[in-house]
């Protein structure tokens, strides 16, 4: 891809909601509808079987809705099916933030992926595998279900659900089962740390670890009239102050703000996003790698182990800054905007076109995360 050519419009996530049967995905999904801030939810629902319970819940609490009816998303020979959907959910009529696919309980999470991954729409992102662990049936479903272990090597972010039905001891035991199942796997997509996981009761958790409206795009709708959600909300946190801020659900994670007025040395931000820890969930932002190339900033996405940039020309008299939102569970924050420091450009010696060309080698490693228009 050439990094001058015209930016793409607003790409917009597509977030795989999985979890077997009784985990507890539809009351997360609802959760996330009834306190989505904002932001417009498209849901694609994977049913299996003929009567669409799940579709039925959740219709009328979201922008665009659409059920796959019958049988299972992830069997389809290719990708043109989900393509024939996403198509309908990305028009510009929709005006969606985001995409919610709540996969059947019986559904291959590892095939739904790349599926998105391969798909040929430019207006769509992968957003990330969303996999629910009901941790009271953890070892039950375990034997019964293998594959689960499959399924959590694949995701980027796993909630522990249920966590009201078992015991510290017992949470404690399946939480490590957990994470270490979710060891990295080799699906193609960047390596880095296992899945980050977060506890959860009722399916409630922040929907900031999905999408954030703070995150949207120059130009979104950012400062808006106050509604019924909003009050909902106020309502909620008012009642919950008696009970100590441990119970806030953004205490199940931890954010990191960094902005630099100095470039980014493109290899030394690469090191550190190649071995991001494991727990941290999201990065995005915008990136100035200054002489490496002048005229574009870099859209950085990552959810889990997925990494993607996107220049965009900067525009006038903006200011050349770098400017990243790092969100994840079980993190130090302090290392991390430590590391990201770290990877400010320093000026380096010797004449200046000897330097620009040791820029252009090094933004190599970015570009390989570039999308070109070919991509498939």
């Amino acid at each position: 891809m050439n990094p001058s050519s015209p930016p793409r419009k607003q790409q917009i996530p597509v977030i795989v909601l999985a979890g077997f049967l009784g985990s507890g995905k539809t009351t997360l999904l609802n959760h996330l509808l009834a306190n989505r801030a904002g932001n417009r939810i498209g849901v694609i629902v994977n049913d299996f079987g003929s009567i669409e319970i799940d579709a039925m819940t959740v219709s009328g609490q979201v922008g665009s809705t659409v059920s796959l009816g019958n049988g299972c998303l992830c069997c389809a020979v290719d990708a043109s099916e989900l393509d024939t959907f996403l198509d309908m959910l990305t028009r510009p009529s929709a005006r969606l933030d985001v995409i919610v696919i709540e996969a059947s309980g019986l559904a291959e999470p590892q095939e739904l992926v790349r599926m998105l991954l391969a798909s040929a729409n430019p207006d769509i992102v992968y957003g990330g595998l969303v996999e629910v662990v009901d941790a009271a049936g953890f070892d039950a479903t375990r034997e019964r279900h293998p594959e689960i272990d499959r399924h959590l090597a694949v995701a980027d972010l796993v909630v522990l659900n249920k966590t009201d039905l078992v015991g510290s001891e017992e949470l404690a035991r399946v939480g490590k089962a957990v994470a270490e199942a979710g060891a990295p796997a080799s699906d193609g997509r960047p390596a880095g740390g296992g899945p980050a996981v977060i506890r959860a009761t009722y399916g409630r958790i922040d929907p900031e670890l999905l999408f954030d409206p703070a995150l949207r795009p120059e130009g979104a709708e950012k400062a808006r009239q106050l509604t019924f959600e909003d009050l909902l909300l106020a309502e909620r946190a008012e009642e919950e102050d008696h009970d100590g801020h441990g119970h806030h659900l953004h205490a199940a994670y931890e954010s990191v703000s960094f902005t630099a007025d100095v470039p980014m040395n493109p290899r030394s931000l690469m090191d550190f996003l190649d071995s991001r820890p494991q727990g941290l969930y999201r990065i995005k932002g915008f990136v100035d790698f200054g002489v490496g190339d002048r005229a574009n900033k870099y859209a950085l996405h990552t959810v889990g182990r997925f990494l993607r940039f996107d220049p965009r020309p900067w525009t006038r008299d903006e200011p050349r800054l770098t400017q990243l939102v790092l969100i994840g569970s079980g993190i130090d924050p302090e290392a991390l905007a430590e590391e990201l420091d770290g990877c400010r450009e320093s000026a380096a010696p010797g004449p200046d076109a000897t330097r620009d060309a040791a820029h252009e080698r090094s933004m190599w490693g970015v570009l390989r995360y570039v999308r070109r228009p070919d991509d498939a």
